[in-house]
């Protein structure tokens, strides 16, 4: 009862942030938040929003298999958002967007901004539904289970929850919630860390030393180039991941198009993108402490890193009831900051871009509706398959999904070509699967598998293909 307690106690917070910020809600306010947002605000949230459940509970884990190289990747996201910062942001504020494929309309053409749209849509719902199908197994797993409540039920009352307090103010509820799902998710953390390193009689300075000393915490590999943790590919891997997942990406956008100013988005971007390096090494260091803690008690490490941290719950819940407490405070935090964002700004690319109804208010709620009736039909599915080899195919699909928009955003800003606009839907489509052959046939050839950098050659491809198709036609 006291998870439920606590657990409830944050959805009031939720909805207490909620009904400030919805009174007197427009679509204005849904979609932009009436451009009032303090940027500090947005950084701040901005953390806690691109930090999944997903992420807090495999993070930790990653560890056992490839030490602390992501925070090579997250060395690469600094200048990653430096870059989306002060190239794209300057273009979005410049034409006033309240979506960033309109850009694609006016660059490039009608096919093309409607073929942006049509992937961001798709790629957004099926990876936001996804991640939330798993943390809904993990909730179900701790929470919900013992009392009897079916997945089907559980999966409802929390999309129903995120539709009730994001359906009046939208993406400015969003920036102020955000904030406080960040407070929740790393003060979770922290106890926990701390939690971990009294069970391995540390203190704080001890944790951080063994933390240092242990071999998993190797960060940099220099001199295996095959491998898909080398530098070079792990950091150019974070820049351009950067440059997808958020710099063409509307769900991540629309909170920095929020701010009043250029200027204010600027350095909200900067200041969570530097934020995001302690951020995952917080997330790291736990999980090395986790892995010294099941060798001081002589227990077999799990076959899966995502187990690292649950393992660690369900072992010590029944002695300190408080571990599981903050670990279920830690995972709603983190899915809900990202699912909500989802859902809102997957209601916006519908009504603004495929329906091109920016300012119709009955539309935007049915729509918003309608978005978290689907939501749950495919976590449902996802439920219903249990298969983890589909979700691990959905996520891939996802990786490639994103390649064409990498592409058309490149080619739009890196030439002044006219595009064949009636060519752009195909090009997008066969782009990812031309990738797909690509990684197949050299893994084939040479055992060598692509990483990170497949998003890299699926937005050359789209960009070449656009190139191609353009040919003769200067601006």
């Amino acid at each position: 009862m006291t998870i439920i307690a606590v657990v409830l106690g944050y959805f009031a917070l939720l909805f207490a942030f909620s009904r400030w910020t919805g009174r007197r809600a427009t679509n204005e306010t849904f979609y932009r938040a009436d451009r009032q947002s303090p940027w500090y605000m947005v950084a701040f949230g901005m953390v806690g929003a691109s930090i999944s459940g997903i992420t807090f509970v495999s993070v930790p884990g990653m560890v056992l298999t490839s030490q602390m190289n992501y925070l090579q990747t997250c060395m690469g996201f600094i200048l990653g958002y430096v870059v989306v910062a002060f190239v794209l942001l300057p273009l979005y504020y410049k034409l006033n967007l309240t979506s960033i494929y309109a850009y694609l309309g006016q660059r490039l053409g009608q096919r093309s901004h409607k073929t942006g749209s049509w992937f961001f849509l798709l790629s957004k719902m099926t990876g936001a539904a996804v991640r939330f199908y798993v943390v809904c197994i993990i909730l179900q797993r701790f929470v919900f289970e013992p009392l009897g409540i079916p997945f089907a039920l559980t999966t409802v009352l929390l999309v129903l929850l995120i539709w009730l307090y994001t359906r009046k103010g939208g993406i400015k509820t969003l920036v102020w919630t955000d904030s406080l799902q960040t407070l929740c998710l790393f003060t979770a953390l922290l106890i926990i860390i701390y939690k971990v390193a009294t069970d391995l009689n540390m203190t704080m300075g001890e944790a951080i030393s063994a933390v240092s000393g242990h071999e998993l915490s190797r960060v940099f590999v220099w001199d295996d180039w095959v491998s898909k943790q080398n530098f070079w590919k792990q950091f150019l891997s974070g820049v351009f991941i950067v440059l997808v997942m958020t710099g063409v990406d509307q769900d991540m956008m629309q909170k920095n198009l929020t701010c009043k100013t250029l200027r204010g988005a600027q350095k909200d971007m900067c200041t969570y993108g530097v934020a995001f390096l302690p951020a995952n090494l917080l997330f790291l260091s736990l999980g090395v402490l986790l892995v010294m803690w099941y060798q001081q008690h002589g227990l077999t490490l799990p076959a899966s890193g995502d187990e690292l941290l649950p393992g660690y719950v369900e072992q010590t819940s029944s002695i300190f009831h408080l571990t599981s407490c903050l670990f279920v405070l830690g995972i709603v935090a983190a899915s809900f900051s990202s699912a909500d964002s989802a859902l809102t700004s997957l209601t916006t690319i519908y009504c603004v871009d495929i329906l091109g109804q920016e300012n119709n208010e009955q539309l935007r709620k049915r729509t918003h509706l309608g978005m978290c009736a689907v939501f749950v039909l495919f976590i449902l599915f996802f439920k219903m398959v249990n298969s983890t080899s589909l979700i691990d195919a959905i996520y891939i699909i996802c990786g490639y999904t994103y390649g064409p928009l990498l592409g058309l955003f490149a080619y739009g800003l890196l030439t002044k070509r006219v595009v064949n606009d009636r060519l752009v839907p195909y090009i997008a489509v066969a782009s990812p699967l031309l990738c797909y052959a690509i990684d197949y046939g050299v893994g084939q050839m040479t055992g060598y598998r692509f990483g990170y950098e497949l998003l890299m050659l699926n937005g050359l491809i789209t960009f070449a293909g656009l190139y191609l198709s353009s040919k003769g036609q200067d601006d």
